[in-house]
């Protein structure tokens, strides 16, 4: 059957969390480049179809197709690995130090990927700056200021707003890396984890790897917003809530549920073509 339990797929995934920390330090970075990229390469695929059409749904429902790209490829994604290497870590397969490790290494990764596009994106739009970018520039520019001061403008209640929408962002997208799991065909991981994608960018959820490029495409497009105001107001907020949303709502619930249930990984789940599944966004780190 094509269909895997998630007992398995819990196994499956404190593998993957095993092989991601002993992934060499290039890989990461390559793979961590590229992924912030492609989440680059979402964002602007769904508000361009939001632009044509007038309808931020249909921006929302393309979206997913760069988190597929992802868990297809086998990128790293921090944001997915927030909730599959905290799993191996709660399963006592992987010490805090490898943990620590790839997220630090991911996550820079994962901006230089973003920023890169984000520069590349204002270039092509704007023509180098001979231009203003039209609709698309605008909503750019005023998506950086409504994700930064415009949550700046309420204090802490706004800051908090900000953690509480990275939870609710990173509970959804970490499951789109376990329902992309459940599935050894591609059409079922597409499907699989295309609808918790979707659900976390219908509704303006927080993510820290699409502010890396967002934002700063923002202020390339002349968004009065601040290096600073980006991450003090977003990124840094943002990122401890998708931490929180990946480690207790995925990677710990699972734990409780299967994780603490087996000394070590199965066999039937260990092998190369379940790790080469899972070594993505992994994830899934919009997502």
């Amino acid at each position: 059957m094509d269909y895997k339990k998630p007992a398995e797929v819990a196994g499956a995934m404190i593998q993957a969390g095993i092989d991601k920390t002993r992934m060499s330090t290039t890989d990461m970075i390559v793979k961590g480049i590229l992924s912030g990229a492609v989440l680059g390469f979402g964002t602007t695929f769904a508000l361009t179809a939001t632009v044509q059409t007038s309808l931020p749904l249909i921006g929302a429902a393309i979206f997913p197709a760069c988190f597929i790209i992802v868990v297809l490829l086998g990128y790293e994604l921090v944001t997915g690995n927030f909730a599959v290497i905290s799993l191996s870590w709660f399963a006592g397969q992987i010490s805090l130090k490898q943990l620590g490790k790839n997220w630090a290494i991911v996550y820079l990764a994962n901006l230089a990927g973003g920023l890169m596009y984000a520069g590349l994106f204002w270039a092509s739009l704007t023509q180098f700056g001979n231009v203003d970018g039209g609709a698309l520039g605008k909503m750019i520019s005023n998506i950086a200021v409504a994700k930064t001061t415009g949550y700046g403008q309420f204090g802490a209640a706004g800051m908090l707003t900000v953690f509480v929408k990275g939870i609710l962002c990173n509970w959804m997208v970490t499951l789109g890396v376990v329902m992309a799991m459940t599935s050894s065909s591609t059409l079922g991981k597409i499907l699989a984890a295309w609808l918790p994608i979707f659900i976390f960018f219908a509704q303006g959820f927080e993510h820290a790897v699409v502010n890396m490029f967002v934002i700063p495409a923002g202020i390339f497009m002349g968004a009065p917003v601040s290096v600073g105001q980006w991450w003090w107001l977003n990124q840094i907020p943002v990122t401890l809530g998708n931490i929180a949303g990946g480690v207790i709502f995925t990677a710990l619930t699972l734990y409780l549920m299967h994780g603490r249930r087996r000394k070590e990984v199965p066999a039937a789940t260990a092998g190369s073509s379940s790790r080469a599944e899972v070594a993505t966004e992994s994830a899934p780190a919009l997502q």
